[in-house]
Parts: structure tokens; sequence; C-alpha cells
């Protein structure tokens, strides 16, 4: 890992973290003045200000998908498309957060046709040229693909933030058994369901691992085949996967999977440092009590304050998670339902 002098950028996946805030506060139902949903947008300013106070990073980038098209939907049309229609309270926080947070002092990124994935994908990249360390936070997997020694997620899971686990190179090979580098052929192997992207029949999460541990990619893997070492496949995966895996169907359903999955890394995102940190205090507040949003203290890490006498900047689990032996890892931590 990059020395951690170097300075941190901070990227957030506004929508997966809009929609862990919305369903995590939706029996308060906060409401503004006008009787507008507010709670997601809440959620979220509040993610941003917890890791800013734990992490302190010297910028912050919160990504959106494209709310009018998709370059992914246009090239497959049942990408998505078993999700069910946002709740409208949803919806319209979803429409609202980039100009109220952007309105708040936050660098807002939303590519026409594109999603969060690709901003979190550009700003790594950005980041790393300029010789910043990056931290992706995110509900969803897709980014440990982008993982590398500058590169790590903070992956929200099941219980908000106090949940959350930090997720580097070795921790997702403790976890998943395979590489960042490897991580996207393992995830097409699999599929995702959440995207509606089926994988190859008979490729589970272990037998894809086993496959590219012991070949290194699937190409390696379809290179042994057709030179005639097609045993060596059927004894590490079993007779049925392998069967699938040797067909031209898997090959077409490889090509589709790692071509939606595959995250664009040359958005025209801004340079961390035209972004440094703090935001005005006054502005922040400002623009987010006119929505009826008020938060005070928990703001400082953003705007440059001083951290709160009540243990608020203390660390939370992704650290002493990480201070655990990698077989300890692999477990959840107490009151924990997963880890990934």
């Amino acid at each position: 890992m990059r020395s951690e002098t170097n300075p941190l950028l901070l990227v957030l996946d506004g929508n997966s973290l809009l929609h862990r805030a919305y369903h995590a506060a939706a029996t308060g139902r906060l409401l503004d003045r006008d009787e507008r949903p507010v709670w997601a947008l809440k959620g979220l300013v509040g993610y941003a200000a917890r890791a800013a106070a734990q992490f302190r990073p010297d910028a912050v980038v919160i990504g959106f998908d494209c709310p009018h098209e998709s370059v992914r939907t246009a090239a497959y049309p049942a990408y998505k498309a078993h999700r069910p229609e946002k709740a409208a309270d949803l919806a319209v926080q979803v429409v609202e957060a980039p100009d109220v947070l952007s309105a708040a002092g936050l660098t807002i990124v939303s590519p026409r046709g594109l999603e969060a994935d690709d901003v979190l994908a550009s700003c790594a990249a950005t980041a790393r040229r300029a010789g910043w360390r990056s931290m992706l936070m995110t509900s969803d997997r897709d980014a440990f693909a982008l993982i590398d020694d500058t590169t790590s997620v903070f992956r929200i899971r099941n219980g908000g933030f106090d949940q959350a686990v930090l997720v580097t190179p070795s921790a997702l090979f403790d976890q998943y058994g395979v590489r960042p580098t490897e991580y996207r052929d393992y995830a097409a192997l699999r599929g995702d369901p959440s995207d509606n992207l089926p994988g190859v029949p008979g490729f589970g999460s272990a037998t894809a691992a086993r496959l590219l541990r012991r070949f290194g990619s699937v190409e390696a893997a379809w290179t042994a085949w057709d030179n005639g070492d097609d045993q060596s496949i059927r004894d590490l995966v079993g007779p049925r996967a392998a069967d699938h895996f040797g067909s031209g169907a898997a090959r077409e359903i490889m090509q589709r999977n790692r071509s939606l999955m595959t995250m664009h890394d040359d958005l025209a995102v801004p340079d961390p440092e035209t972004i440094r940190l703090p935001v005005r205090l006054s502005v922040m507040k400002a623009a987010l009590s006119a929505r009826g949003i008020i938060l005070g203290p928990s703001l400082w890490a953003l705007t440059g304050g001083a951290p709160p006498p009540d243990g608020a900047a203390a660390s939370v689990v992704p650290h002493a998670w990480l201070r655990r032996t990698p077989r300890a890892r692999r477990q959840p931590l107490p009151g924990q339902l997963a880890l990934f």
C-alpha cells in the first residue's frame, strides 16, 4: 500500500448508499417543511461525514448514475430489468440528491449514460496517476475489481456504518480466494443476480475461485481446454461445470458479462488537488437546513473543524477488523451478519 502520508480521495457511490440509507431510516420518514422526504439524503450526508471523521480524506467525490439513459441497458436490455420500480419517496430523493449535495459544497459527478461505478473507477485511476490513495465507499461488490495497492473499498453492509468492512487486496483474497485482478472474471463466471446477469452454468463462488486459482484467468483455462487439457479442468470443477465451460455459450456469457461489468476508468473527473477539503461549514449547513436536514458537530471532518470531545472520531469496526489475523477476518465480528 502506498504510504499513508499520500493524500486520500474518498469516493462515494451515491446511488447505492442512498438506497441503503433509505431502507435504514424509512421508519423515521424525515420530511422537510414542504413535506418532501429527505431521510435518505440525510443518511447519505451522514455516511460521508462519518467516513471523513474515520479516515480523514483530503478530498471527497460523490458519484451518481445517469438518471436519463444507460449505455449498458442499450447494449443488453435485460440489464437490471428485473428490478422493481423505486418507491416514489426514494425516487424523488435520488433525483434531488446531486443538486442538494452540490449546493452543500460537495463535488458531484454524474456521467451521461453511465453509472456511479464508472465514477469510482475513474476517480481511482485519476488518484493513482496523481500520487493519491483512494477509498471507494459503496454497498456493492462490483468495486472489488478496482482494488489495488493504492485503492481500497469501504463496503457498507447490513447494520450500516458500524458493520462496514474495509476491503484491501489481502482481505479480498482471504474471503474469496481471488486477487483483485481476477475478480471480474470471477464475477462474470458466477454471474450477478442483482444486475440480472446469469453466469456460466455450474459455476458458483467456490468453483469460479478454484478455476482462477489454478489458471489465473479464464483465457488461460480456455487455452488449456483448446489444447486438449480438458481433463484437468474436469478434475478441478467437475464434469457438469466443465462441459458448460467448454461450450460456445460460455464464451458468449463471459463476453457479455465482462463487457457490462467493466467500469469506465477514463471519465473526466476532477483533479483531486482542485477539490481538497474543507467545505465551508456555513454553505453546507445552509444548503442542508433548507431541506430540513440539521447536522452540526458531525460535519467537522468535512468542514475543517476540530473533532468533538465525545469520541466521535474514535476508530470503529474497519480498523479493528484489519488488525485481526487473516483466519480471524473470515469470521464476522460480534453482531455482524456477514463480511461481504
